[in-house]
């Protein structure tokens, strides 16, 4: 088998080379190619989760904010939209305080998991109180709920999560991947 000959960093005035050798290559192919299948299988996994799909626990996820004290606080929301593990959105209301929390600081961590699995996404989340998004973010379901009169209400409030890395684990045949996006 052909070498590849690598050129590294010269440190002390010596450069440092590495041998990377076609079998190497191959497995790092292969480890991409096993990361890209864990993260759809994770982002078929959290799109079935939205627009309250499924009952109970099984559609919500952990956003945790850093609070006004400086220490990280974790609410649990139902994920009202999302672009597999790329961004989510979830609803909430104005007059709590996860708007002040995230005008401070806007790093965020969801954590979406079971018994089965872990998807664990860092990034970052933004408020948004426009019409066009609120629309995009009503589900027929809302309409029967106390916490909002309609889509025109002013303390419907969307948090638009955007992931910047994740580590995703599923139980079931230990696959693993982290990254960053």
């Amino acid at each position: 088998m052909a070498n590849i000959k690598i050129t590294g960093t010269r440190i002390c005035n010596k450069t440092y080379y590495c041998h990377v050798t076609n079998d190497m290559l191959n497995n790092k192919e292969r480890l991409l190619k096993m990361n890209q299948e864990i993260i759809k299988r994770a982002s078929e996994l959290i799109d079935s989760m939205t627009e309250y799909k499924l009952g109970g626990m099984e559609g919500y996820a952990a956003l945790s904010l850093i609070d006004e004290n400086g220490y990280p606080s974790a609410t649990t929301f139902c994920i009202t939209k999302a672009d597999g593990i790329n961004w989510l959105t979830f609803n909430t209301a104005t007059d709590r305080p996860y708007a002040e929390r995230i005008g401070k600081n806007n790093k965020a961590c969801v954590c979406i998991n079971s018994s089965a699995y872990t998807i664990n996404l860092v990034g970052v989340v933004e408020t948004c109180t426009d019409m066009e998004t609120k629309k995009e973010n009503w589900l027929p379901i809302m309409d029967g709920m106390t916490h909002w009169s309609g889509v025109d209400d002013p303390t419907l409030l969307i948090l638009r999560f955007t992931t910047k890395r994740y580590t995703i684990t599923f139980a079931d045949d230990g696959s693993y991947a982290t990254g960053n996006l």
